[in-house]
């Protein structure tokens, strides 16, 4: 009898796992990892690059960038190794991975509320960059046209992403994230061909812009929580990792490496010459969307926030799945609801609701981002990987593995504790200008 009652137990947890987003699928192919880590970094903070650079200066940001580049490489292949650490179990969810390094309930409170930051946060933030590249693509298209309130084209951005949320799992969106990721590194090669095609400023400079000492202290801190913002793809990693399949002679780690240094090549594209050719051509004078800066020629301006419009959509997707699946996790295995139909749309059409009027009460967006970007971004992208490594591998003390890992997360709290500081002072600064609902 308790045989009989485990197995059905089992095909109870089987089929349930069969409907969840994460583990409802398991075939995808390398390069399907490949272009979901593209869509998931390559985003909206690569276009608030030249701006950070301006706050940093050549010097301190060129290493900055390339050290952020460097750190987050390494800790996304921790990520993809400890996927399957433990033969014939996989950690398909981040805090799954959390929960065996720290235990069962304290993995959950370390791992959880970061993610879901990281994760709403971004999809509030494609909000509002969607509606706004939507709003820009509309005026350099027809100037002479009557004015559109940016709330309105947040919610028609919000539309479309309430029609793809019902998309059921990761493989499901591999198109829309294929698509989303070659109009990203679009995008981003049109920004830095049009910075030069424009031709460098005549009085360019490249001063620091702040009118203090303290100002330009705050301002460097900013600049760092733009440039974390620009490395989230750890927050769904071993996510899309659990759509591979795995086999003790094929690991699931094998294609999914493959699909990230080719995911970290095309990011090496885009950051490196937007950040340094954007500053080079604007300096100072950037502001902190590189496309609105960049006025001519407009076919071309219209057609890069164009694909903006296309690249966060699928971004949209990819941060939001890892978001359904906690959702419905809880939902079927706490509140024991049905896995159906209709739990997946209520449950889904509420929580872009949410994220959509959020992005219309909160207009604003360098600010979002460096604050986001510290606060979110630097523990699960540049050191919670680490602490969760040396707790589980524990290397040994002063050995190359132990001294990496402990420089990355002294990096990373430096990053946490300093850029949220920069963020909200130019939040409160810039307080008086904002206009909630424009």
């Amino acid at each position: 009898m308790e045989t009989e009652t485990e197995n059905a137990n089992d095909a109870d947890i089987k089929a349930i796992n069969d409907w969840l987003p994460v583990t409802a699928s398991r075939n995808a192919k390398w390069w399907y990892s490949a272009f979901h880590n593209i869509t998931a970094m390559v985003g909206a903070g690569v276009l608030t690059l030249p701006y950070a650079m301006s706050m940093m200066g050549w010097g301190p940001g060129t290493v900055i960038l390339l050290l952020s580049w460097m750190i987050t490489l390494f800790t996304l292949w921790q990520m993809v190794e400890m996927h399957e650490m433990v033969p014939g179990v996989r950690f398909d969810r981040y805090h799954e991975l959390g929960q065996h390094a720290f235990g069962e309930k304290l993995g959950l409170y370390i791992v959880i509320p970061q993610q879901l930051l990281v994760q709403v946060g971004t999809c509030i933030v494609y909000m509002v960059t969607g509606g706004t590249s939507l709003k820009k693509f509309h005026d350099t298209v027809c100037p002479s046209c009557q004015n559109i309130r940016t709330s309105y084209w947040i919610a028609i951005f919000g539309f479309v992403n309430f029609v793809l949320s019902l998309c059921p799992n990761f493989n499901s969106i591999s198109a829309v994230s294929f698509a989303a990721a070659v109009m990203s590194i679009a995008y981003s090669t049109i920004a830095w061909v049009a910075s030069i095609g424009k031709g460098k400023l005549p009085d360019v400079d490249y001063g620091y812009k702040a009118h203090s000492t303290a100002d330009g202290v705050f301002n460097f801190m900013l600049a760092l929580g733009e440039v974390a913002f620009s490395y989230a793809g750890h927050n769904v990693v071993l996510e899309i990792q659990a759509t591979i399949p795995s086999t003790p002679e094929k690991p699931s780690k094998k294609a999914m490496w493959k699909g990230v240094i080719f995911a970290y090549l095309g990011v090496a594209f885009c950051y490196l010459p937007v950040a340094f050719i954007g500053y080079y051509i604007f300096g100072n004078s950037v502001q902190d969307n590189i496309l609105i800066t960049l006025e001519k020629p407009t076919w071309l301006i219209a057609a890069a926030n164009m694909f903006v419009i296309v690249h966060v959509i699928g971004g949209y997707q990819v941060f939001s799945m890892p978001v359904f699946d906690i959702i419905e996790t809880f939902l079927v295995k706490h509140l024991k609801f049905s896995p159906c139909f209709t739990l997946r749309f209520v449950a889904r059409t509420v929580f872009v609701a949410m994220s959509m009027l959020i992005a219309i009460c909160i207009p604003f967006f360098g600010s979002l981002l460096g604050f986001l970007g510290g606060f979110a971004f630097a523990p699960t992208s540049y050191f919670l990987p680490c602490i969760i490594w040396l707790k589980l591998y524990k290397p040994k003390r002063f050995s190359l593995s132990w001294i990496v890992n402990w420089t990355c997360i002294v990096l990373g709290m430096l990053l946490m504790i300093l850029a949220p500081i920069g963020s909200l002072r130019k939040i409160i600064v810039s307080a008086a200008n904002y206009k909630f609902f424009s």
